[in-house]
């Protein structure tokens, strides 16, 4: 093994890569056919950009989210729906929109920001105006404020 040391490592690199595709790749392809990762669900995801009731009260809840992380002392303005709202399926929402703040400075600005939301309910959607059934899982734009 001294002498050739290439040699071993070319063998383990075949070994290494036979191994991977006869035996692991062709479990995760099983895992991912079993409905393992499978959620049913009424709320089917939609790669345009959609506007249900869900999705302006996906809306409403980022606005309100975004109400108590800037405090009192902002003042927001915020359009009446958003420039873009999608759903990724199960009750996820992607919202896009454009607000305006302005400070104790008295300068506004508009600022665009992605939200993502999830209801966390599922299909009962008797407390879909209740905020605690309601996740903000990323906000991004609004980070130099």
């Amino acid at each position: 093994m001294k002498k050739y040391p290439f040699l071993v490592l070319i063998a383990g690199l075949a070994v290494l890569i036979f191994t991977q595709q006869k035996i692991i790749m062709p479990l995760v392809y099983e895992v991912i056919k079993s409905d393992l990762f499978l959620v049913d669900s009424k709320d089917t995801a939609s790669p345009l950009p959609i506007s249900t009731p869900l999705t302006a009260l996906a809306f409403m809840h980022c606005n309100n989210h975004i109400k108590t992380l800037l405090g009192p002392d902002t003042s927001i303005a915020f359009p009446d729906k958003p420039l873009n709202a999608w759903s990724l399926g199960n009750y996820q929402y992607v919202i896009n929109a454009e607000i305006g703040i302005t400070s104790n400075t008295s300068n506004t600005n508009k600022k665009k920001y992605a939200c993502r939301i999830n209801y966390k309910n599922g299909d009962d959607q008797e407390g879909v105006n209740d905020s605690n059934n309601w996740s903000v899982v990323g906000l991004s734009g609004l980070d130099n404020l």
